[in-house]
């Protein structure tokens, strides 16, 4: 089994909760996880017919047959049991006595919210980081801007890595990407799609999703994505919706602060697995991102992806933001510690360029911040710092 971030906080959760709920995308490692980090505790999934048919229709005899700890795979399948396991976390009042997962993140949240308030610690999984590929701990995002990098380069190319994406069946099984990712995606449309959304035109809904992976990397336009799909703009908002709640899309919003500035409010689209953009966009091999007209995005999704693992997979919020202005002066990435603003771009070029300060110079003197630490991920594979700005590899992150 690869390593998981999220182990330590899982257990840490499961220490101080009575109830834990891991979520994220299909087969992006839930249910190897929970039971790895809870050898000793029963398991059920509710994926099964008879468990789920049990659990519905008598839920007090179903969860009479665990003496312990149990984990619920797929919880999500049987809301009706919510209800009663507040009640018996309440009457039992321990920590650790049900580790719930879920795909459906954006009804297992609702649920959640309804019958379990206070009680659940709720974490997020997502496919593999690419630290969590080569081994090690995640880079320390708090000192991304301060320190450069000390990293060495991967046996990997970045192409590959992009190609291949973060899902661990692919890594695990050394699977073809495409051919597996074809499988999975046919499988998100014809389940999760057509039972949240009762889609009845799913080709509608495939094209739409692929027109969204043609926008990778743009500001967000609900107006051209439902014209272009021949959909509505409330189907279009309902759709992309579900898509950033099952973690297929990530939208990064603006950052809001403004300094003498009209910014720009609409958020940007990406994809939170760079495999499976490269399935929708029909990228074939690695060697096509070296000129495809998309590799800019497609880096951009990446890095993006992978500081929104490392923020997620510790148990946080992703601080992320993007700041632009109504004068097309922009900031590909802005991560909020709080404490300070951190500004970042991203350059899917492998040899620097002074252009490429541009977006940090202009930050820094609209923030009235000409000494606040910044970064730039690049395509390369050197790391140095220029102009006041710590330069890192790719595989840094």
């Amino acid at each position: 089994m690869i390593s998981r971030t999220l182990a330590q906080r899982l257990s840490q959760a499961a220490r101080r909760f009575p109830i834990v709920t891991v979520t994220g995308p299909r087969q992006s490692g839930k249910t190897t996880l929970v039971k790895y980090a809870f050898p000793d505790y029963a398991y059920c999934s509710l994926e099964l017919p008879d468990q789920r048919t049990l659990a519905l229709e008598d839920p007090r005899g179903f969860l009479k047959q665990f003496d312990g700890p149990v984990i619920l795979d797929e919880a999500q399948r049987a809301p009706e049991l919510f209800s009663y396991l507040q009640v018996i976390a309440d009457e039992r009042d321990r920590p650790g006595q049900f580790i719930l997962t879920g795909s459906q993140n954006f009804l297992l949240l609702q649920t959640i919210s309804q019958s379990l308030a206070g009680r659940c610690a709720i974490l997020h999984l997502l496919p593999l980081s690419f630290a969590e590929l080569c081994g090690r701990p995640p880079a320390t995002l708090e000192h991304l801007a301060i320190h450069p990098p000390r990293q060495t380069p991967p046996s990997q190319t970045l192409e590959e890595v992009m190609f291949s994406g973060g899902y661990p069946r692919i890594h695990d099984k050394k699977l073809p990407p495409q051919d597996w990712l074809g499988a999975y995606y046919q499988t998100y449309l014809e389940r999760d799609v057509r039972n949240v959304l009762k889609v009845g035109d799913l080709d509608a809904f495939s094209r739409f999703v692929q027109l969204c992976a043609g926008r990778a990397g743009q500001l967000l336009s609900l107006s051209a994505l439902a014209s272009d799909c021949g959909i509505t703009h409330t189907t279009a908002r309902r759709w992309i919706s579900v898509l950033e709640a099952s973690f297929i899309l990530l939208l990064l919003r603006p950052h809001h602060r403004n300094w003498g500035k009209r910014l720009i409010k609409s958020p940007k689209l990406y994809f939170l697995d760079t495999g499976l953009l490269c399935f929708l966009l029909r990228i074939k091999s690695p060697k096509d991102l070296l000129l495809h007209a998309m590799r800019g995005p497609i880096f951009e999704s990446w890095v993006l992806s992978e500081l929104y693992k490392n923020f997620a997979h510790r148990g946080l919020v992703p601080p992320l933001y993007f700041w632009r202005d109504a004068g097309g002066h922009e900031l590909d990435l802005l991560i909020d510690l709080g404490t300070r603003l951190v500004p970042v771009e991203v350059k899917s070029a492998r040899t620097v360029a002074r252009d490429f300060f541009d977006g940090i110079d202009y930050w820094r003197g609209v923030s009235r911040r000409s000494l606040a630490p910044a970064a730039l991920v690049y395509a390369g594979d050197k790391p140095f710092t220029l102009h006041k700005v710590i330069v890192h590899p790719w595989f840094a992150l």
